[in-house]
Order: structure tokens, then sequence, then C-alpha cells
């Protein structure tokens, strides 16, 4: 659960996302309202668009394997 927290004030940050929901304030209401400002916020929305270009740039399994690597030693 703490890396869905740790995740979601990432997004909240960067401003891809509204505040995290604290997990007893969970309800329909509360859902339907960050989904609502999710829709409202072409700021948001952009930023959003943005980070899944960069995403979708990326190479994750060589960044995993060089990751991988250099934690076991064998690369700089």
């Amino acid at each position: 659960m703490r890396g869905v927290l740790l995740i979601a004030n990432c997004e909240l940050r960067i401003g891809v996302s509204p505040a995290p929901i604290p997990y007893k304030k969970v309800s329909d209401k509360t859902l339907a309202a960050a989904i609502e400002i999710v829709l409202g916020d072409e700021v948001m929305r952009k930023k959003a668009q943005e980070l899944g270009q960069k995403i979708r740039g990326e190479d994750g399994v060589a960044n995993a394997v060089e990751a991988f690597h250099r934690h076991l030693g064998l690369i700089g």
C-alpha cells in the first residue's frame, strides 16, 4: 500500500493527478470528484500526455538490465 501512496504523491507533485484520497475516505463521491478534476483540468491533461510520451520513448527493458548489471557490479 505504501508504494501506491508514493506513486500517487509523485503524480501529484509533477501535476498529472489530483491529491490521493485517503483510504478511509474513498467513496463514490470522492472518486467522482477526483475524476471530475482530471477531466476538467487541461493543464493536468497536457502534463499527463507529455509524461506518456516520455514513458513510451524509454526502453524499459534495457534500463532494467543496465540497473541490474550496475547493482551486481558488472558495469561502472
